[in-house]
Protein backbone atom coordinates (compact mmCIF):
# COMPACT_ATOMS: atom_id res chain seq x y z
CA UNK A 1 0.00 0.00 0.00
CA UNK A 2 1.34 3.09 -0.99
CA UNK A 3 1.12 6.71 1.30
CA UNK A 4 -1.72 8.00 -1.16
CA UNK A 5 -3.47 4.50 -0.71
CA UNK A 6 -3.11 4.23 2.84
CA UNK A 7 -4.35 8.13 3.29
CA UNK A 8 -7.58 7.53 0.71
CA UNK A 9 -8.19 4.64 3.10
CA UNK A 10 -8.25 6.83 6.01
CA UNK A 11 -10.03 9.83 4.50
CA UNK A 12 -12.67 7.05 3.07
CA UNK A 13 -13.32 5.38 6.63
CA UNK A 14 -13.64 8.86 7.57
CA UNK A 15 -16.60 9.49 5.45
CA UNK A 16 -17.92 6.44 6.38
CA UNK A 17 -18.33 7.37 9.94
CA UNK A 18 -18.66 10.77 9.58
CA UNK A 19 -22.17 9.35 7.54
CA UNK A 20 -23.20 7.52 10.49
CA UNK A 21 -21.57 3.95 8.91
CA UNK A 22 -20.79 1.63 11.60
CA UNK A 23 -17.05 0.79 11.16
CA UNK A 24 -15.45 -1.76 13.72
CA UNK A 25 -12.32 -0.53 16.00
CA UNK A 26 -10.54 -3.54 14.28
CA UNK A 27 -10.70 -1.90 11.06
CA UNK A 28 -9.80 1.42 12.09
CA UNK A 29 -6.57 -0.75 13.67
CA UNK A 30 -5.98 -2.56 10.65
CA UNK A 31 -6.05 1.30 8.77
CA UNK A 32 -3.64 2.77 11.36
CA UNK A 33 -1.31 -0.20 10.81
CA UNK A 34 -1.97 -0.25 6.66
CA UNK A 35 -1.16 3.59 7.55
CA UNK A 36 2.02 3.61 9.77
CA UNK A 37 4.11 0.68 7.34
CA UNK A 38 3.33 2.81 4.18
CA UNK A 39 4.90 5.80 5.75
CA UNK A 40 2.48 7.85 7.13
CA UNK A 41 3.56 9.62 10.31
CA UNK A 42 1.10 11.22 13.29
CA UNK A 43 1.86 11.43 16.49
CA UNK A 44 -1.11 8.55 17.54
CA UNK A 45 -0.53 6.88 14.81
CA UNK A 46 1.47 4.43 16.22
CA UNK A 47 -0.84 4.14 19.20
CA UNK A 48 -3.49 3.23 17.42
CA UNK A 49 -2.01 1.15 14.99
CA UNK A 50 -0.60 -1.01 18.26
CA UNK A 51 -3.79 -1.10 20.23
CA UNK A 52 -4.43 -4.59 21.61
CA UNK A 53 -7.98 -6.30 21.55
CA UNK A 54 -8.35 -5.81 24.98
CA UNK A 55 -7.51 -1.84 24.41
CA UNK A 56 -10.00 -1.78 21.15
CA UNK A 57 -12.84 0.90 22.25
CA UNK A 58 -9.76 3.42 22.50
CA UNK A 59 -9.41 2.88 18.88
CA UNK A 60 -12.04 5.25 17.55
CA UNK A 61 -10.84 8.05 20.13
CA UNK A 62 -7.53 7.81 18.59
CA UNK A 63 -8.42 7.46 14.92
CA UNK A 64 -10.42 10.57 15.28
CA UNK A 65 -7.00 12.39 16.66
CA UNK A 66 -4.92 10.62 13.74
CA UNK A 67 -7.20 12.50 11.42
CA UNK A 68 -6.91 15.77 13.18
CA UNK A 69 -3.25 15.54 13.14
CA UNK A 70 -3.31 14.34 9.39
CA UNK A 71 -6.12 17.33 8.49
CA UNK A 72 -8.23 14.39 7.15
CA UNK A 73 -10.95 14.93 9.53
CA UNK A 74 -14.72 15.42 8.13
CA UNK A 75 -17.40 16.83 9.67
CA UNK A 76 -21.06 16.78 6.95
CA UNK A 77 -22.84 19.50 6.93
CA UNK A 78 -25.08 19.97 10.04
CA UNK A 79 -28.29 20.25 8.21
CA UNK A 80 -29.72 16.47 7.76
CA UNK A 81 -30.83 17.32 4.42
CA UNK A 82 -27.44 18.65 2.74
CA UNK A 83 -25.80 16.02 4.94
CA UNK A 84 -27.85 13.30 2.63
CA UNK A 85 -27.15 15.35 -0.51
CA UNK A 86 -23.13 15.19 0.32
CA UNK A 87 -23.46 11.65 0.98
CA UNK A 88 -24.99 10.65 -1.84
CA UNK A 89 -22.47 12.59 -4.08
CA UNK A 90 -19.98 10.50 -2.23
CA UNK A 91 -21.67 7.22 -2.86
CA UNK A 92 -21.66 8.58 -6.29
CA UNK A 93 -18.04 9.32 -6.83
CA UNK A 94 -17.27 5.68 -4.97
CA UNK A 95 -19.23 4.24 -7.53
CA UNK A 96 -17.76 6.21 -10.47
CA UNK A 97 -14.29 5.87 -9.24
CA UNK A 98 -14.79 1.87 -9.19
CA UNK A 99 -14.12 1.67 -5.76
CA UNK A 100 -17.67 -0.05 -4.87
CA UNK A 101 -19.87 -2.26 -6.57
CA UNK A 102 -22.70 -0.09 -8.12
CA UNK A 103 -25.22 -2.69 -6.75
CA UNK A 104 -24.08 -1.75 -3.59
CA UNK A 105 -23.73 1.91 -3.88
CA UNK A 106 -27.08 2.06 -5.67
CA UNK A 107 -28.60 -0.03 -2.85
CA UNK A 108 -26.82 2.20 -0.15
CA UNK A 109 -28.25 5.82 -2.10
CA UNK A 110 -32.00 4.15 -2.63
CA UNK A 111 -32.33 2.78 1.06
CA UNK A 112 -29.75 5.20 3.30
CA UNK A 113 -30.76 8.48 1.15
CA UNK A 114 -33.12 8.90 -1.63
CA UNK A 115 -35.78 7.82 0.98
CA UNK A 116 -35.06 10.28 3.61
CA UNK A 117 -35.62 13.18 0.97
CA UNK A 118 -38.73 11.87 -0.50
CA UNK A 119 -37.26 10.03 -3.63
CA UNK A 120 -35.86 13.51 -5.47
CA UNK A 121 -36.22 13.84 -9.42
CA UNK A 122 -32.32 14.03 -9.41
CA UNK A 123 -32.13 10.86 -7.42
CA UNK A 124 -34.68 8.86 -9.59
CA UNK A 125 -31.87 7.39 -12.08
CA UNK A 126 -29.82 6.07 -9.24
CA UNK A 127 -32.53 4.34 -7.28
CA UNK A 128 -34.14 2.84 -10.93
CA UNK A 129 -30.40 0.89 -11.35
CA UNK A 130 -30.38 -0.25 -7.83
CA UNK A 131 -34.37 -1.72 -8.10
CA UNK A 132 -32.83 -3.07 -11.47
CA UNK A 133 -29.90 -4.73 -9.84
CA UNK A 134 -31.65 -5.47 -6.54
CA UNK A 135 -34.06 -7.58 -8.75
CA UNK A 136 -32.17 -8.39 -12.07
CA UNK A 137 -32.64 -12.53 -13.43
CA UNK A 138 -30.93 -13.63 -16.56
CA UNK A 139 -34.28 -14.17 -18.30
CA UNK A 140 -34.80 -10.29 -18.34
CA UNK A 141 -32.26 -10.36 -21.44
CA UNK A 142 -29.95 -7.66 -20.20
CA UNK A 143 -26.60 -8.76 -18.64
CA UNK A 144 -25.81 -7.62 -15.23
CA UNK A 145 -22.49 -6.04 -16.71
CA UNK A 146 -24.51 -3.98 -18.63
CA UNK A 147 -27.12 -3.14 -15.41
CA UNK A 148 -23.74 -1.94 -13.89
CA UNK A 149 -22.94 0.03 -17.11
CA UNK A 150 -26.10 2.18 -16.53
CA UNK A 151 -25.69 2.33 -12.92
CA UNK A 152 -21.90 3.63 -13.89
CA UNK A 153 -23.98 6.59 -16.15
CA UNK A 154 -26.18 7.54 -13.81
CA UNK A 155 -23.55 8.26 -11.09
CA UNK A 156 -21.74 9.77 -13.71
CA UNK A 157 -24.41 11.87 -14.79
CA UNK A 158 -25.62 12.84 -11.10
CA UNK A 159 -22.39 13.92 -10.01
CA UNK A 160 -21.99 16.66 -13.08
CA UNK A 161 -24.98 18.11 -11.72
CA UNK A 162 -25.75 19.95 -8.37
CA UNK A 163 -28.53 19.20 -6.33
CA UNK A 164 -31.68 20.41 -7.67
CA UNK A 165 -30.49 19.73 -11.29
CA UNK A 166 -28.35 23.01 -11.90
CA UNK A 167 -25.28 22.13 -13.78
CA UNK A 168 -21.95 22.65 -11.50
CA UNK A 169 -20.07 25.92 -12.57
Amino acid sequence: MTQDDALKQLSHIARERAFGRHVGSDRLIQAGLEALIAGIESPSLAMLAGLLRSEEPEAPELFDLVLEELGLLFRPPADPTAAKWAMAHWIAGQIADGSIDPAAGTHLIWADIAYDLDYPEELEPLVHCAHNLDGWEESWGVSIEELNREALEAAEQFLSKRPGGEPKG
